[in-house]
């Protein structure tokens, strides 16, 4: 239960789904977690849940760079020093035909999921060097190893998340510090739920059924599944790993 003894972690998009399985598994490991959304009441409600010393939280725009600093400082004056930063926050888009597909809503999809983890490496790395070593860890997905063709926003910015950590982990590997990225399917979470609505508003039995049988196990991962790919490549026991991709797709992109 001490795999994250006395680490600092900074976790993006931490009130739901990913993020928020991730903070509760971090903690149960012994972690200080800073807990940064955008969301003003999932924040509220977990804070009515989770009752620890070891978090704090932060609410932020991950697009807005200063905002981006102010909680990275925020984790310094709080905690004193950062370990481990997961680059969790994303947005889904629309599912439309790419050349239909409005200019402002790529913006913004690219704007949370490539600049958002932009600046949350950007602000926290000087802070890791200082620190020594250190794990950046980026929810990308499969469709940022895989085309979309009714996702053109989201599949280019998860491709784009593959580059940004490439590239950091080359950068920042005589530092000891590791980047890697993290791909999941179709995970049990709202934002999945969104996308069976948008599938068949009418049914989302059967949007879900469909999308469960484009995955060889036949089934959703969960938050928890993912949060412990990710409480991995956070922990020492990955201390040689960096600059990969980490499938967690039952098997989808293996066909």
């Amino acid at each position: 239960m001490d795999r994250l003894k006395d680490k600092v972690a900074i976790i993006t998009g931490g009130a739901f789904g990913i993020g928020l399985a991730t903070v509760k598994l971090f903690l149960e490991e012994g972690a200080k977690v800073v807990l940064v959304d955008y969301s003003q009441s999932g924040i509220d409600k977990v804070k009515n849940a989770i009752s620890s010393a070891n978090i704090t939280y932060f609410l932020a725009d991950v697009t807005d760079s200063k905002q981006v600093q102010d909680f990275t400082n925020h984790a310094i004056d709080v905690f004193g020093k950062i370990d481990v930063v997961f680059c969790n926050a994303g947005v889904g888009g629309h599912q439309i035909n790419f050349w239909e597909y409005p200019d402002d809503f790529f913006d913004q999809v690219m704007d949370v999921n490539v600049k958002g983890v932009f600046y949350t490496m950007k602000y926290a790395t000087p802070h890791l060097i200082k620190n020594g070593k250190g794990s950046i860890i980026i929810t990308s997905s499969v469709a940022g190893l895989l085309g979309m063709p009714k996702g053109i926003a989201y599949s280019a910015s998860k491709h784009a998340c593959i580059g940004l950590a490439k590239s950091a982990a080359l950068a920042l590997a005589k530092q000891k510090i590791r980047v890697n990225t993290i791909h999941p399917c179709w995970i049990d979470t709202a934002m999945v739920s969104g996308l069976e609505k948008i599938i068949s508003p009418n049914d989302t039995a059967a949007a879900r059924e469909k999308l469960e049988n484009s995955v060889p196990m036949k089934r959703y991962g969960t938050a928890e599944e993912v949060a412990n790919l990710a409480l991995f490549l956070a922990s020492d026991e990955s201390s040689f790993i960096t600059g990969s991709e980490h499938k967690i797709d039952g098997g989808m992109t293996a066909t």
